[in-house]
């Protein structure tokens, strides 16, 4: 029960009671509301500032997530990094070492990745997790770039594989003729003394010395460009181009068993033995051409031969003796 008030009135000379107008019941009702909201205010304010709300609560836990989901990204990105720099180890010095590629620069594979200004909308956001996720970002781009290298080097390398199983076959790799017991190399390449100017001049080939219509074969594959006859130098001769830079030569024959354009494998007939053009027994002379230069052949003769074949063919075909041809 609220107490009773009164107040003196002077001029009544009596004590009146006090009655509260409208106004006053207004002007209280409004400063109680005024300062329960400033007190409610303070108390919310300490409140959100030592404890947090549920929806700050779950923002807060879904920053962590996505925080510790940035970090797992970037530790991937390394490991992936690191897996790329072995790749790159590999094929630098080792698969282009095989195939006989020069390696990538490294200002080719280690190129930027768009500059420093490709991510500034996303810097310019002010971000709490700028450097986190913005390094991610470029680490990817970055990987990214590398890899379309590395993807490129591989298609390369893909390529030379198919050319190389293709020269492996083309290279002249065996003797013209069949030579077990090595006896049939009667004169080797260089400096030989000329069968019939009897003087010492140089032999660009070898010979091969076998009974007339003795099988002559072709060495590597390729395409015979040439099936000629002539009564002297090379008499019946054929020439097989291999590619690569790479011709043979097969002359002083007796039989032509291919014709000019033909395409042959190696091992493939394509003569046979004879005593033609400037030949003073029967013979075949045998050359190889590299780059229009004409090369010793017994190096390529490794296809057929045991090292220690190989070690005698090497020996007979350094003697200086007569040539047959």
């Amino acid at each position: 029960m609220s107490r009773i008030k009164y107040y003196y009135d002077p001029k009544t000379c009596k004590y009146e009671r006090y009655t509260k107008s409208k106004w006053d019941v207004l002007l209280g009702v409004l400063g109680f509301l005024s300062l329960s909201s400033l007190l409610a205010v303070g108390i919310l304010l300490v409140f959100s500032y030592y404890f947090d709300s549920p929806k700050e609560l779950l923002l807060k836990k879904e920053n962590e997530e996505l925080k510790l989901y940035y970090e797992m990204m970037d530790t991937e990105v390394t490991r992936l990094n690191d897996m790329m720099a072995d790749l790159k180890d590999r094929d630098d010095n080792l698969y282009r070492v095989i195939f006989e590629s020069e390696p990538i620069p490294s200002s080719i594979r280690e190129a930027g990745y768009g500059g420093s200004d490709r991510f500034r909308d996303l810097k310019e956001k002010g971000l709490r997790q700028e450097d986190l996720i913005v390094g991610v970002m470029e680490n990817v781009g970055k990987l990214k770039k590398q890899m379309y290298v590395q993807s490129l080097s591989y298609d390369e390398l893909a390529e030379k594989a198919l050319n190389k199983e293709e020269y492996w076959a083309s290279i002249p790799a065996i003797q013209p003729v069949h030579n077990e017991d090595l006896k049939r190399l009667a004169s080797g390449f260089g400096v030989r003394l000329h069968p019939i100017l009897k003087v010492r001049k140089m032999h660009a080939g070898i010979d091969f010395s076998a009974p007339k219509g003795t099988p002559i074969y072709a060495t590597g594959d390729g395409k015979v460009i040439q099936v000629k006859t002539e009564f002297g130098g090379y008499g019946k001769s054929i020439v097989i181009d291999h590619g690569f830079g790479f011709q043979t030569r097969y002359g002083h024959m007796n039989e032509f068993k291919v014709k000019r354009g033909q395409t042959v494998k190696r091992g493939d007939l394509i003569g046979t033995v004879g005593n033609t053009g400037s030949s003073t027994a029967p013979h075949v002379h045998y050359e190889v051409i590299k780059d229009g230069r004409r090369i010793n052949p017994v190096n390529y003769f490794f296809k057929d031969l045991e090292p220690s074949e190989f070690d005698k063919i090497l020996e007979l075909a350094s003697r200086e003796n007569q040539s047959l041809s």
